[in-house]
């Protein structure tokens, strides 16, 4: 394995990344984020995601006990845009409507309990619920692609601590799709074999990267991974979408979904602040044989609870960039536990 600077290709987008191991010591005298306390409480009369509170507009939440699910009351996309002429007609300049459905999915009615504190019960719920509005939203002419989503933490933009997750739904396909479509589908054409399996086996072969494994998933730090602690979770049976899973690939789902989580948070003892989101097949009714169900972790954190990676400078400019290896990434992460929580342990 490379110990000096190198490149790594991302075959899923078609992308590089450059590693720099040899940085991984450098010493840091800049940004050091403030630490969030992880003492919230159960219910938060002033949150407007807690059971009976009001949203915007005084609409009022029921008193829910399970996972709650709402239009959101601030979409990003609209279902009833008008279709508006571009009046730009310069080549370089093109501009067109966009419309859509954006819905939030609450956890569960504990505004102080993340997925790694759930219960599997409560997980396999949150992902019956995703499954449920993935299925209605791509059943509308109108939506091309579903995209499931939680930013988990303020470093990564969530305006509310209490857990919950969105869905983006919208009327074509999105950018990071579209690559991957391209690429596994170029590549299932090829070999008539699906790229995210075959690399997973090779990935489980090695075992260098690998952080968790059970019956139908396996996790990794990938190959080509751009974040610190970046993780990518794929599924080792036929599903394409979260509504192929069966009952026991939920359950096994559940408890990948948890493990990796109670790793994060173990990594620094601090609530562990990530993106993360499904790669579904497109919403266009089509078999898509190429296509494996998978989801992306993009955690910022990188030495510390307190000190996170930036995407500055030459990754803006030129290609992403990352220290510590994906190898090492891994270790660190499989060497903490994942069945017991920090905060459980006292």
């Amino acid at each position: 394995m490379f110990t000096s600077s190198h490149r790594r290709f991302n075959p899923l987008t078609r992308e590089w990344v450059m590693v720099s191991p040899h940085r991984a010591k450098r010493p840091w005298l800049g940004q050091v984020e403030k630490r969030t306390s992880d003492s919230l409480p159960a219910y938060d009369p002033d949150c407007y995601l807690c059971p009976g509170n009001e949203r915007a507009g005084g609409i009022k939440n029921p008193a829910y006990t399970g996972t709650f699910v709402f239009d959101n009351d601030f979409s990003a996309l609209l279902p009833a845009v008008p279709h508006e002429k571009d009046e730009n007609t310069h080549p370089l300049m093109k501009a067109e409507s966009e419309s859509g459905i954006c819905r939030v999915v609450c956890f569960s009615p504990r505004h102080d309990l993340t997925l790694p504190e759930l219960d599997l019960p409560v997980i396999q719920n949150v992902i019956t619920a995703w499954t449920r509005e993935s299925v209605d939203l791509a059943a509308r002419q109108d939506i091309a692609y579903v995209q499931v989503f939680e930013n988990k933490g303020a470093v990564m933009g969530c305006s509310n601590p209490h857990p919950h997750s969105q869905i983006w739904s919208q009327s074509i396909l999105p950018n990071e799709p579209a690559k991957e479509l391209a690429s596994q589908t170029d590549y299932f054409n090829q070999s008539q074999k699906k790229l995210l399996h075959e690399y997973i086996k090779e990935e489980q072969r090695q075992k260098d990267r690998l952080v968790a494994v059970n019956e139908y998933f396996t996790a990794v730090v990938p190959f080509w991974a751009i974040w610190p602690f970046e993780v990518l979770l794929v599924g080792h049976g036929s599903a394409a979408r979260l509504n192929d899973l069966n009952s026991a690939e939920v359950e096994s789902l559940a408890d990948i979904l948890k493990r990796i989580t109670i790793r994060y948070d173990n990594l620094f003892e601090t609530s562990f602040p990530y993106s993360m989101g499904f790669h579904q097949a497109p919403a266009d009714g089509l078999e898509h044989k190429e296509w494996v169900l998978h989801a992306h972790f993009y955690p910022p954190l990188l030495r510390s609870a307190t000190v996170k990676k930036f995407m500055v400078g030459y990754e803006l400019l030129c290609m992403p960039q990352r220290d510590i290896t994906p190898e090492v990434a891994a270790q660190r992460l499989r060497e903490l536990s994942d069945s017991v929580h920090y905060r459980s342990a006292g």
